[in-house]
């Protein structure tokens, strides 16, 4: 083990040696890319949060709000952090419901991905710690105060597409974004500057909710996925019949997004569905029994919404 007298006084060679053997494992683990960026605070998304926190555009999520100054520098996360490794791990299935059924977004429909993630990034910096020295950092998967977006696009993963979520040329959006935080210096990658989706509006007309603003920005107060998800009280009775049969998440500014059609299926087997998920019709949810609940979504993002939640979502849809 090196100490970090001598890490901070790595050459330009070893750096870039550092930075080749972390790309090379993240791709051994599965993950379908790697970008790197400097740590730094984020001076171009700070208004931007500010403004879109302002506009209420969080709905309820009050934890939105919480951890300002951490969420546009990771700094404040890792002390003395200097790389934030940004990651993206495919979850696109070419499988799908039945027709006549209550849907679901296509990341639930296997083993939540949080824990499945999380263990492989510890891998990675289980390895980084064991090939390169005394390096500190910590990883993160969607559930702490990270930008991943922002900085999936500084480490030149793609671009933020008018439905916000980040585009690869070829790989599409239908992949989770994860980021290690490290006190290692390592080679940056160049932010990916060029917005691919030009005059295409597909997401923003495709929307039913109008929650896709025209300025690359969600209403999230509107957005399917938090009514379904997110909001614990009554879904508003504004919102009946727009929702075309979504019960839990929703994939339709995904779905239309021509970048799309370069997805390819993800070979993560935990992701794959179970079959009595893809089977059920309308009626086999709408009886769905809470022992049922349990069986098929053990491992499953969708006990977030709970039994009760998923029951309450198929009520309101159905209650037109």
């Amino acid at each position: 083990m090196k100490d970090n007298t001598y890490k901070q006084t790595y050459s330009f060679e070893r750096i870039q040696e550092n930075t080749n053997l972390i790309k090379i494992e993240a791709k051994r683990l599965g993950f379908l890319s790697c970008g790197i960026s400097k740590a730094k605070f984020l001076k171009e998304e700070a208004p931007r949060l500010e403004q879109w926190l302002q506009n209420n555009f969080h709905g309820k999520m009050q934890y939105m709000e919480n951890h300002f100054d951490k969420r546009l520098d990771p700094r404040k996360l890792v002390p003395n952090a200097k790389s934030v490794i940004s990651l993206q791990y495919n979850y696109f299935s070419n499988e799908n419901q039945i027709d006549n059924s209550y849907k679901i977004s296509k990341y639930a429909y296997g083993e939540d991905y949080h824990h499945i993630i999380k263990t492989k990034l510890y891998e990675l910096l289980n390895f980084i710690q064991d090939q390169i020295g005394e390096v500190n950092g910590r990883a993160f998967v969607d559930s702490a105060p990270v930008l991943e977006r922002a900085w999936a696009k500084k480490s030149g993963l793609g671009w933020i597409g008018k439905h916000s979520l980040l585009i690869t040329k070829q790989k599409g959006s239908f992949f989770f974004l994860a980021e290690l935080i490290l006190d290692l210096e390592l080679t940056y990658d160049s932010e990916f500057k060029t917005d691919h989706c030009g005059t295409c509006t597909k997401c923003i007309d495709a929307c039913p909710t109008k929650a896709i603003l025209p300025n690359n920005t969600i209403d999230g107060s509107k957005c399917i996925s938090y009514f379904t998800i997110e909001l614990k009280d009554e879904l508003p009775n504004s919102m009946k019949g727009k929702f075309d049969d979504w019960m839990f998440g929703c994939d339709i500014c995904q779905d239309v997004c021509p970048w799309n059609r370069f997805s390819i299926p993800h070979n993560e087997p935990k992701f794959q569905p179970k079959e009595e998920l893809l089977n059920m019709t309308k009626h086999d949810w709408e009886e769905i029994s809470e022992e049922v609940f349990r069986k098929i979504f053990k491992k499953s993002p969708i006990k977030r919404t709970k039994f009760t939640g998923l029951k309450r979502n198929i009520k309101f849809i159905k209650s037109l």
